[in-house]
């Protein structure tokens, strides 16, 4: 028997196929939307170790959050590469919500100044979420320097170039670029060591192994307790919590701005109505006193904002701080 032709769908059923096509499609790929989001528990990657700004920042900040989203909120520190290792292990993650990296700015304005070469691009592979802090430069030293203020500071290592050492988290990381704004701009020397962290270089300076250091905050108890000398302040305006201390600027160096910018960051891709919830909580999360009084803790202010707010802010100083850079000759670790 000679088989009937088989009619041509009609066009309302070539339509009905198609939208079952299209659901089962959608069905299988995956797929993140506000309305459900989030399902289960987010990751916060912090790109330094334990113990350091960053660190602080996102643990300050992921109990309120977790507490808005009904979700666990799971830090894990995982330094290296002044920040790389934590930012490709993000840029690489998927993006759906659930992996968000806490650094300090210094990873998108100041890496792709220090490496030849980057398994990442920061400017592409990531994007702002929302800045959660401002956090000041602290100049300290070891009290038993003879110098008591900033400008006898100054003479003094005028008097003693390549005498004195000052310490820092590595190579290219904010404090280090603090010590070679202000040597340039001063007109001294001084050796630099670098540490795996602040934390380390913190617990050398309090051992009277080096002299000095650009503090991010975390030797501020010391300084109150007198073990540290809090000589003065490397940002634009006076710290809110030591208004008797001058700034470099005051001192005679004029424009000196050595802050640091610390935010959230996710994978490229992020849905934008995910990005906008984070951005919203982790505004809503520095409003309170208990995150604000932490922030403070480590001589920071917190920055509330729109993450374009807090992409402006990295362009300038990727501008600023990668002019230092070539002029200082810095490489990384």
């Amino acid at each position: 028997m000679t088989p009937r032709p088989t009619a041509a769908p009609s066009p309302s059923h070539r339509r009905l196929l198609l939208a079952l096509a299209l659901a089962g499609t959608a069905l299988c790929a995956p797929a993140v939307h506000a309305d459900t989001w989030p399902s289960k528990p987010i990751k916060v990657i912090v790109n330094f170790p334990a113990g350091g700004a960053a660190d602080q920042l996102a643990r300050a900040v992921s109990q309120p959050l977790q507490e808005a989203l009904k979700q666990p909120v799971v830090i894990e520190n995982r330094g290296g590469a002044n920040g790389n290792v934590g930012g490709e292990a993000v840029a690489r993650a998927a993006a759906d919500g659930y992996t968000l990296l806490m650094s300090s700015g210094g990873m998108v304005s100041v890496n792709p100044h220090l490496y030849a070469r980057m398994s990442f691009d920061p400017a592409k592979d990531l994007v702002p979420v929302a800045a959660a802090a401002r956090v000041l430069v602290f100049l300290v030293t070891r009290p038993s320097l003879p110098p008591t203020d900033v400008k006898s500071f100054m003479a003094y290592l005028k008097t003693n170039p390549g005498k004195l050492s000052y310490g820092s988290p590595g190579n290219g990381s904010s404090p280090h670029l603090a010590g070679e704004m202000f040597k340039s701009q001063a007109g001294l020397f001084a050796l630099h060591v670098p540490y795996r962290g602040a934390a380390p270089a913190l617990q050398d300076l309090l051992a009277g192994q080096i002299d000095y250091a650009f503090d991010p905050g975390i030797g501020l108890n010391q300084v109150r307790a007198g073990k540290l000398r809090l000589l003065a302040v490397g940002s634009p305006h006076r710290s809110s919590q030591f208004p008797d201390v001058p700034t470099l600027d005051e001192a005679g160096l004029r424009g000196f701005d050595a802050d640091t910018v610390f935010g959230f960051y996710a994978p490229a891709g992020t849905p934008p109505e995910v990005v906008a919830q984070l951005n919203t909580q982790i505004n809503r999360a520095l409003a309170l006193p208990a995150v604000k009084e932490r922030i403070a803790a480590i001589g920071g202010e917190p920055l509330p904002g729109t993450p374009a707010d807090f992409q402006r802010r990295a362009a300038a100083d990727s501008q600023r701080f990668g002019a230092l850079i070539r002029e200082r000759g810095i490489k990384a670790d």
